[in-house]
């Protein structure tokens, strides 16, 4: 596979940027080797500028789930433009698109729309503050909520502990306001209420953790997590950055029937711009300004040609069997690439849900925590990697992403890639 230009344009890059690039994990740093600088993507491909094309399941991260440059998306982008680019004041598209949501989403009453999961969460964490009038807030172990200071934190030693900074430039004592369990432990999760409850402003939580590989939560675990924040009057925050829109059009609440305070959503919800939005209870989005107390604002707030492009996509979502053929695809791509590990005995194995999958090099497919995550995941992941890209499969480049199918992956791509993988498979364990 050549790869010339893209080390050429990955040199250059490297004097512009720190790392060279805009955000971390597209260094390859996980994977070895130089990024793949792409050029140009359409339906379930993507090539770069090399020539070389691939089978994308990185989708964006997720956004794309109608697949790269949908007509529909870049004819409602492009109308949307031929108007103006930004306006800065309220826009009918705004209204549009929180319609088609409210609409057909039962757990979110009022919306407030910003530039991205980052803010959004962000924001939501400050509403569920000003709301309470606590400042505390418990995050869970393998959950990642954007590069917002509160939660970039680790947990610390002992049953549950003061968070602790991950990243430089964020004050211990910031960070010691975020209170950090294990995932999927209601004992503990009890004993913080406990001990913390009158403190604490908000849970937010991943209710379908995928952000440090899919771990899949015990639906009894969420039961337990919604009704002690009831019992102390905690703001329950679902993070659907991810899961939102990508499992089902009311995402992880919709599909294990749980009513979060609020939500907070991003990629699929901007159709490929940059959208993010959090959403919930009137009363407490009521708290917001200019109608509340609690200040959160945005100059592209609102976008309209962003707004546009967010409301082709999610009307493409509402289509009749969207979410259903969306499963069976991904059901397919799974179990088609395991096939071949069990029929080898070899410990490899894949988490998935609706539209989201996950490679586990270990024969255990509940893999529901951090801690049972193998510990040479990410060496097995790099040569996997770099055989799959070799066969036309493009991944994100990292072993605790999860991979996306979109609506437009065909199941010639799916028989392609089960094929890729069977073979990189072979290679990676000698067989």
């Amino acid at each position: 596979m050549k790869r010339e230009i893209s080390n050429t344009h990955f040199q250059e890059a490297k004097t512009f940027f720190p790392g060279g690039v805009n955000s971390p994990v597209r260094a390859f740093g996980s994977v070895a080797g130089s990024p793949l600088f792409m050029v140009k993507g359409k339906g379930s491909q993507i090539q770069d500028a090399d020539g070389n094309w691939f089978i994308d399941y990185c989708c964006s991260w997720g956004p794309l789930i109608a697949g790269h440059a949908h007509p529909k998306v870049q004819e409602a982008i492009i109308g949307a433009v031929e108007n103006g680019t930004s306006f800065g004041t309220p826009t009918v598209q705004e209204n549009d698109l929180a319609r088609l949501i409210l609409d057909n989403h039962r757990f979110i009453e009022k919306i407030r729309f910003v530039s991205s999961g980052t803010e959004a969460v962000m924001s939501a964490i400050r509403l569920a503050r000003g709301y309470t009038k606590r400042d505390k807030i418990v995050k869970f172990e393998g959950c990642y909520h954007g590069h917002a200071d509160a939660l970039l934190v680790k947990a610390g030693s002992g049953l549950a502990t003061l968070g602790t900074s991950s990243s430089l430039g964020v004050p211990e004592s910031y960070a010691a306001q975020t209170l950090v369990l294990p995932l999927n432990d209601i004992a503990k999760l009890e004993a913080l209420f406990e001990s913390e409850a009158k403190a604490i402003a908000a849970v937010i939580i991943e209710p379908m953790p995928a952000n440090n590989g899919l771990l899949l939560q015990d639906l009894s675990f969420l039961k337990r997590l919604r009704a002690l924040c009831t019992e102390h009057g905690v703001v329950l925050i679902f993070d659907e950055v991810i899961s939102g829109f990508r499992v089902g059009f009311e995402g992880a609440s919709g599909v294990y029937n749980i009513a979060p305070d609020l939500i907070t959503l991003g990629k699929i919800i901007g159709g490929g711009l940059p959208v993010g939005a959090y959403g919930g209870k009137k009363e407490i989005m009521a708290c917001i300004a200019p109608e509340g107390g609690v200040y959160q604002a945005g100059t592209l707030s609102g976008n309209p040609v962003a707004m546009s492009a967010g409301y082709a996509q999610l009307s493409l979502c509402l289509a009749e069997n969207f979410y259903a053929d969306l499963r069976a695809k991904t059901a397919y791509l799974a179990e088609g690439i395991q096939k071949y590990s069990i029929e080898n005995n070899i410990p490899f194995s894949v988490q998935w849900v609706c539209g989201i999958f996950w490679l586990v090099f270990d024969k255990n497919p509940q893999v529901q925590n951090t801690a049972q995550i193998h510990e040479k995941s990410s060496e097995y992941f790099k040569i996997l990697y770099n055989f799959l890209l070799e066969e036309g499969i493009y991944l994100g480049p990292s072993a605790y992403e999860v991979g996306f199918v979109s609506a437009v992956h065909s199941y010639e791509d799916l028989d392609k890639t089960i094929v890729a993988f069977h073979k990189s498979l072979q290679k990676l364990y000698n067989i």
